[in-house]
């Protein structure tokens, strides 16, 4: 009977077990069928703007000049991503544009040629397609089009828009508009106005003096921080910004909490009122997320980066009272009572006998938050106003020059990379005393026999 029923028992086991492995599975499949459904996938697709991310993608590595007619004045000019500060001078072209009296001739490239011609029409030649001919007839376009029209050209009664591998063209009734792209991010180091663009860096270096003024390295040096387009030296601040909020955020709270630890504490505060309120004052603060401090802080303070290291230094000292109240409950009793028993004052108990085990896990906690800070202000920087989120944040909001956002990006990335190795240097360096993790390698019998015997002549007569 006894070997009966323990067979009958592991039947039973090995049944739920057959279960649960079959079950398990069935019920996430179930999960993600739900999810597939419900956060409608299929439609996702089928709103997908394909030719606006291919768009936007070249747009990233790219630059594009605008030449534009005005419709009502009939002047042409022509400016790197449409702006003022990268305008050509008035009555010139880039040199794959030409014009003549009311004519105006832009070679695309690869045979695509765009004309503007008089009374507020233009063509296109587009090879393998045709000719494409528009104009402005009354407040309507008109073109040359059939019914039939291809996929990369969208027409409708106020507006004309032609987008090929080429570039684009534009026909509204103010204005008409081509862009031209070309690799690269234009005007990045000097602007059309500065007598150092179009040099190379070795002309600047070695070349003849450009203007009376300044040196070339000077000038040259001058004119690139205080890029009207790029703006090097407001970056450059802004991400000086986005460290500061996140290293005043990170440290303020580290240095709140260490006192706020020991009364949450069990082991140094035996008032079980003071520990609960303590406790819940943390849980408080990290339970509201830093994003929400921000915009509540931003109402009440107005924005700026200060409101930002305010917000982070709210979430991270409930998030650090936590952790420290923690690692003081698990410390060494030991260790303090071999400081009391020298006659140490109290207050050198907890210097000299609590400090010293929670150093570590303190010192590693917060460089870790301040790495993590550091990106998190990105973002929060973008809503109180200040850092390198802001500039994003308005590089976004404009939609039309996203190298710029590239741009934007890859500092930050670089940023992170750089805290991420100077705090994990700083760990090292605080914790171990060391700038490299070396683990200390064993004497060897031989190596110690060696200072043996070298010791032994000291004691013979």
């Amino acid at each position: 009977m006894a070997t009966a029923e323990l067979y009958m028992s592991a039947d039973r086991l090995f049944t739920r077990k057959k279960l649960f492995g079959f079950a398990f599975p069935a019920v996430i499949a179930a999960y993600l069928i739900y999810v597939f459904l419900a956060f409608d996938f299929v439609g996702l697709v089928e709103r997908a703007r394909w030719d606006n991310a291919q768009t936007l993608t070249r747009d990233t590595w790219s630059y594009k000049t605008h030449i534009t007619r005005d419709n009502r004045t009939g002047d042409v000019t022509a400016a790197i991503e449409g702006e003022r500060k990268g305008s050509y001078p008035e009555g010139t072209l880039p040199d794959w544009a030409s014009q003549n009296d009311a004519t105006t001739v832009i070679s695309l490239g690869s045979g695509h040629e765009v004309t503007f011609l008089p009374d507020n029409r233009l063509r296109y030649v587009v090879p393998e397609f045709g000719t494409i001919e528009a104009g402005i007839e009354g407040r309507q376009v008109v073109t040359n089009l059939t019914d039939d029209i291809p996929d990369w050209i969208s027409l409708s009664n106020t507006r004309l828009a032609i987008t090929t591998d080429e570039g684009r063209v534009s026909l509204t009734r103010s204005r008409t508009e081509v862009f031209n792209y070309f690799p690269g991010w234009e005007l990045f180091f000097f602007t059309l106005d500065s007598p150092y663009h179009g040099h190379s860096f070795g002309e600047i270096l070695f070349g003849e003096q450009l203007t009376p003024e300044h040196s070339n390295i000077s000038g040259a040096v001058h004119d690139f921080w205080n890029n009207t387009m790029w703006r090097h030296g407001d970056v450059v601040w802004a991400l000086f910004e986005t460290i500061l909020m996140a290293f005043l955020g990170t440290f303020g709270a580290a240095i709140i909490s260490l006192p706020l630890g020991f009364l949450a504490a069990r082991n140094f505060t035996p008032f079980r009122t003071v520990r609960f309120g303590i406790r819940r004052v943390f849980d408080f603060l990290r339970g509201v997320d830093a994003l929400i401090w921000t915009i509540l802080l931003s109402r009440a303070f107005g924005p700026g980066p200060m409101t930002g290291a305010l917000a982070i230094l709210l979430t991270d000292t409930g998030s650090f009272g936590k952790m420290f109240s923690e690692a003081l409950e698990n410390v060494d009793e030991k260790q303090i009572e071999g400081i009391a028993s020298t006659g140490a004052k109290p207050i050198q108990h907890y210097r000299f006998g609590v400090i010293p085990q929670i150093t570590p896990v303190l010192l590693s906690q917060v460089f870790y938050y301040l790495e993590a800070n550091t990106r998190s202000a990105t973002i929060i920087g973008a809503i109180t106003g200040g850092g390198i989120g802001l500039l994003l944040t308005q590089a976004m909001i404009t939609q039309k020059d996203w190298e710029e956002v590239t741009y934007y990006i890859t500092l930050i990335i670089l940023m992170v990379m750089m805290m991420d190795s100077l705090s994990g240097w700083l760990r090292r360096k605080l914790i171990t005393g060391s700038d490299a993790e070396k683990p200390r390698r064993p004497k060897s019998q031989s190596a110690d026999s060696e200072e043996k015997g070298k010791l032994e002549p000291l004691f013979l007569p």
